[in-house]
């Protein structure tokens, strides 16, 4: 009898999280795959019913059925979202609005998502403990146009040829213009591809690619007078595209505890996935690439892979796959505010500078903050606490660019000098581990950390970044992305022909570039602060170029037991060629 008492206890305690868990099958609701009927209003009243019947502390898991599903802007969730590093046009369509939810998971069960128009596809804000997993996101129409290049006439001008599901007609007067549900674009630069080896051209970086006076000369063929560009023979694909980015793939926003795994995105208009004022991210498993060797496509993304910005605890990213993206793989940064006036000992007022990067919240009472020069990106002494903080230009953060802000000690006495300063928040910065991910193909740089938390870098794989493999980098004057890294270990990464093309910050295949104006007059050091503050050890480098290591105002430099290796795969090229390029830089070690 003891021991059947037991069995039962056994049982129960086994059983208390399936018996607290409540699965919804969509297909209820009539959301099912292999119909391209619109799915967005059947989404949105599907989730608006799971809120209401979903009681408080129960594990609710939304189980898809594998297939392909279809969302449409029509009768989409309408959102008003302010996302960093994005176009702040409201309002968005949301194909899958998540809001307010508690140990949510999102089966997928291999589902691919396929949206339509300009649309967020999913959207995850002020949630805890909640998992999106076993899915795909893609667009039928990506506002990227890939064309072949078909005939390149040198001062004649190009023939080119749009992939088939591009749309597109030539405007009255003659311009290459693609079109959607929704939407049209000029597009007028764009990112060449090796048709082979898919490879970013050599040389290119981003191309103009004019399309003023182009004319049929034959069955999807168009004639280009003034895309005169000798670099790109017959075959060679181009990614034509605009500078506009409004909407991320997955969105995500003061949540707390979120895992992604197994999730791909194919294609997005802005961010594979961006995160903000979020704690704790891991990422297992998660793509944005192509949809294998076979597929047609060159290009996933518009800009970044993933972004996160003005986050804590800690970002993972392991096992992942990045490719073909038009921006880096993976960036990880705060935001500085610009001082504009201080209204009294304790109080100023401040802003959002980068005009995609504004109206969310920057900070909450309790924070501790830093304030640096921008000019010489140098840190006043001593810390401050945030008291409260308050939008000026709006009713509340939501949508704001100013804030007045009260700390709880006086102020230093040198912000009262004739120059600018920002101000840093270090109680939303994360540390970083980045790890076992493959990252090829794309244009701009690899990977792009600015956090004071410790970050390892370990057994990735970059392949062809076009620009620089890593990047530390921090600025408060341009993009006011913050700031000083102070423990990063990179190891066991294996470089291959990184730097086949010129980007900004792109010095060398590992970067340290804050941007500074005066570096000149900087006392302090920006990166570091301690003896091996900043560890490259156990990497291997296979390059065709000089540049392996540049490094700006940096206090505590370790670079040893790396193994470089020369190949002939492309000219040498770039403007450094030195292996090692330090400027401002101490306490370092340096043995190759």
């Amino acid at each position: 009898m003891k021991m059947k008492l037991e069995c039962l206890a056994l049982f129960a305690v086994f059983c208390l999280p399936l018996c607290a868990q409540h699965v919804y099958d969509m297909a209820r609701f009539g959301i099912q795959p292999g119909k391209k009927s619109n799915m967005s209003t059947r989404m949105e009243k599907a989730l608006a019913k799971i809120r209401k019947e979903v009681k408080e502390g129960k594990a609710v898991t939304l189980r898809f059925q594998s297939g392909t599903y279809h969302f449409y802007p029509e009768g989409a969730a309408e959102r008003t979202y302010y996302i960093s590093n994005h176009d702040q046009d409201n309002p968005k369509r949301v194909g899958l609005a998540l809001e307010d939810m508690k140990s949510l998971t999102i089966e997928g069960n291999g589902a691919e998502f396929i949206f339509h128009g300009q649309m967020i596809p999913v959207s995850l804000l002020r949630s805890t403990d909640c998992t999106l997993q076993n899915f795909s996101i893609d667009f039928a129409n990506p506002h990227i146009a890939q064309v072949e290049i078909i005939k390149n006439e040198g001062e004649k001008g190009i023939t080119f040829q749009p992939a088939p599901w591009v749309e597109y007609h030539l405007t009255k007067d003659s311009v290459f213009e693609t079109k959607g549900e929704g939407w049209k674009l000029r597009p007028m630069s764009g990112i060449a591809f090796e048709k082979a080896s898919r490879h970013i051209v050599y040389n290119t970086s981003d191309i103009s690619c004019p399309t003023k006076g182009c004319s049929m000369v034959g069955k999807n063929l168009i004639y280009a007078p003034k895309w005169k560009d000798k670099r790109l023979p017959a075959g060679t694909i181009v990614a034509m595209r605009s500078w506009d980015r409004p909407t991320p793939g997955i969105f995500l926003s003061h949540n707390t505890r979120t895992t992604i795994k197994n999730v791909k995105v194919h294609y997005a208009q802005g961010m594979g996935l961006l995160a903000q004022l979020c704690d704790d991210i891991t990422m297992d498993g998660f793509g944005v690439c192509l949809k294998g060797e076979n597929d047609s496509r060159y290009f996933t993304t518009q800009a970044d892979a993933t972004h996160f910005s003005q986050c804590k605890g800690k970002i993972i990213s392991v096992n992942g796959l990045y490719e073909g993206m038009m921006d880096d793989a993976i960036n990880v940064h705060g935001t500085y505010l610009k001082v504009l006036q201080q209204i009294d000992a304790h109080t100023l007022k401040a802003r959002y500078m980068h005009d995609q990067s504004w109206g969310f919240d920057w900070g909450f009472p309790g924070d501790s903050v830093q304030f640096i020069r921008s000019q010489t990106m140098e840190l006043l002494d001593g810390k401050n606490c945030i008291e409260c903080i308050t939008a000026s230009d709006k009713p509340t953060a939501d949508g704001a660019r100013e804030f007045i802000i009260r700390f709880s000690q006086p102020l230093p006495e040198a912000l009262n000098e004739q120059t600018d300063f920002g101000i840093e928040n270090l109680t939303w910065t994360p540390e970083v581990y980045f790890a076992g991910n493959a990252i090829s193909n794309n244009r701009a740089r690899g990977s792009l950390f600015s956090t004071p938390k410790k970050t390892i870098v370990e057994n990735n794989l970059f392949d062809h970044t076009s620009g620089a493999a890593i990047l530390l980098c921090g600025d408060c004057n341009g993009w006011y992305e913050t700031g000083a890294c102070r423990e990063v270990i990179i190891r066991y990464n294996r470089f291959i022909n990184a730097l086949t093309n010129m980007f900004q910050f792109t010095n060398a295949v590992i970067s340290i570039y804050p941007e500074i104006p005066d570096l000149e007059h900087q006392v302090k050091y920006f990166h570091g602060g301690k003896p091996g503050a900043i560890q490259i050890t156990d990497n291997e480098f296979d390059t065709f170029d000089a540049p392996i290591l540049y490094a700006k105002s940096v206090d505590g430099l370790i670079f040893k037991q790396n193994k470089i290796k020369t190949n002939n795969a492309y000219k040498p090229f770039h403007w450094n060629q030195n292996r090692f390029l330090l400027e401002k830089v101490n306490r370092v070690e340096i043995t190759e």
